[in-house]
């Protein structure tokens, strides 16, 4: 059975991690040390390649099943719960920053603090972040899952977590799953009517933010806040 110590000191993906650091290692590297292991017909390098070939990356690798997994010649269950925890891991780390004061100074803040969680969905989600004085975020909700549209999209459910936790002020986050951040008609009625309902309940509406494929609008710098 190939494994990673069989290879040429220089391939070796755990050897280059430790002198270089784990950045400088590929997706195929980087799964190939979790794999471990490879088979007598292919060296573990040439098997997550394969995988992740098979699954086109890790979009869509990150929420395969244990049985889409093992589907794979040379995966069995051992290697796909490896996988899968690895990926899991990866998701409560992100949520752990949550937990703490995370403050927004500028547009490009909240979109660094969401970006990663939002660009991949395939639905749309209108999220909310609350903040206090200091624009520290101390809640956060997905208000809406859909389409966006100004009679979907309540003010009564934006602003009601709003007064329940003393927020100061919100920032309006969606995604759109096309990866084009760019902002449409239903967009632009909704910040407007939020910022309205804002102004009269007390609580700022400071932005409305569209998250892309790594690119966002802010509708604050566009002008419709």
């Amino acid at each position: 059975m190939s494994g990673i110590r069989d290879m040429v000191r220089e391939d070796q993906p755990r050897e280059r991690m430790l002198t270089e650091g784990a950045s400088s290692l590929s997706n195929t590297e980087l799964l190939a040390i979790l794999l471990r292991t490879g088979s007598k017909e292919e060296s573990v390098l040439t098997l997550a390649n394969r995988i992740l070939h098979h699954f086109d990356g890790l979009r869509l690798l990150k929420d395969a099943t244990v049985e889409e997994i093992t589907e794979i010649h040379g995966i069995g269950t051992a290697k796909a719960v490896q996988i899968m925890a690895a990926f899991e891991l990866g998701r409560r780390m992100v949520r752990l920053e949550y937990k703490q004061r995370y403050s927004i100074r500028n547009p490009e803040d909240c979109a660094k603090y969401m970006m990663e969680e939002m660009r991949f969905l395939q639905q749309e989600h209108f999220v909310c972040l609350y903040l206090n004085t200091k624009n520290q975020i101390i809640h956060r909700q997905t208000v809406f899952i859909g389409s966006l549209n100004a009679s979907i999209v309540h003010p009564r459910e934006v602003f009601r977590e709003a007064l329940r936790r003393s927020a100061a002020s919100l920032i309006c986050l969606h995604n759109h799953p096309s990866g084009d951040p760019s902002p449409s008609r239903e967009d632009i009625e909704v910040t407007k009517r939020l910022t309205e309902c804002g102004k009269i309940m007390g609580v700022e509406l400071l932005d409305h933010i569209i998250i892309g494929e790594h690119k966002f609008v802010s509708l604050k710098e566009k002008g419709y806040i």
